[in-house]
Order: C-alpha cells, then sequence, then structure tokens
C-alpha cells in the first residue's frame, strides 16, 4: 500500500489506539471483509501492551503535563510505558538535557500508580 499524502497527525496512546484498532477490525468483520496480517498483528501489539484503559491514560496524560519538566512527547511516552521505578523513569529522560531530583521522580510514579 502506497501513502500518497500525510491528511493530519494527532498523537494517541497504546491503549486509544487499541480501541481504535478493535472499531476498525468490527467494521471489517460486519462488512465481511478480512483482517489483514498488518492489522492482526497492530491489534496483538496493542493489546499486549496497553496497561489501562484510554480513558485512564488520557487523564494521566493530562495530570503530567500540569507538571513543570514536561513536555508532551515525555508525557505520552509515559503513559504508554508506565514506569514504576526511577530507573525506568530516567530512561525516558535519558535525551533531555535536564535531570530531575528524586522528589520530581517520585511525584511522577505517584501518579503513574494512581492511574494503573
Amino acid at each position: 500500500m502506497k501513502v500518497k499524502a500525510q491528511v493530519a497527525e494527532e498523537r494517541v496512546t497504546l491503549p486509544e489506539l487499541k480501541e481504535i484498532l478493535q472499531k476498525l477490525d468490527n467494521e471489517r468483520r460486519e462488512a465481511g471483509r478480512e483482517m489483514s496480517y498488518e492489522l492482526r498483528r497492530s491489534i496483538e501489539h496493542a493489546s499486549l501492551l496497553s496497561k489501562t484503559p484510554a480513558e485512564k491514560s488520557h487523564a494521566l496524560i493530562s495530570e503530567l503535563l500540569k507538571l513543570e519538566k514536561m513536555k508532551p512527547d515525555i508525557a505520552y511516552r509515559i503513559a504508554n510505558i508506565m514506569p514504576r521505578s526511577r530507573d525506568e523513569l530516567r530512561a525516558i529522560y535519558a535525551k533531555e538535557r535536564f535531570t530531575l531530583t528524586g522528589e520530581e521522580l517520585d511525584i511522577i510514579l505517584d501518579l503513574v500508580s494512581a492511574h494503573l
């Protein structure tokens, strides 16, 4: 399949992607069309890696964006990975030009655990 043009771009979390793909799968089944290999693998991948419902992941992102050193890209990465330790969180921030204090890391981890 060739993509001719990009119509729009939107950030979504893995749980939201899972819901979108499942709706697409349901529409294809109702139309009597087979599911492609790529779609089937994408649904499996999103199902395996999504750890919360879409509503909770979106709520987590909105709470994370209220923090001082939080960028949208990092907030979405945190919502997708749902880190449980300081080391996992530091790995997400590894490419940034600043480091977080232990207190800031704990605040983010508390938010993540509240939305699990």
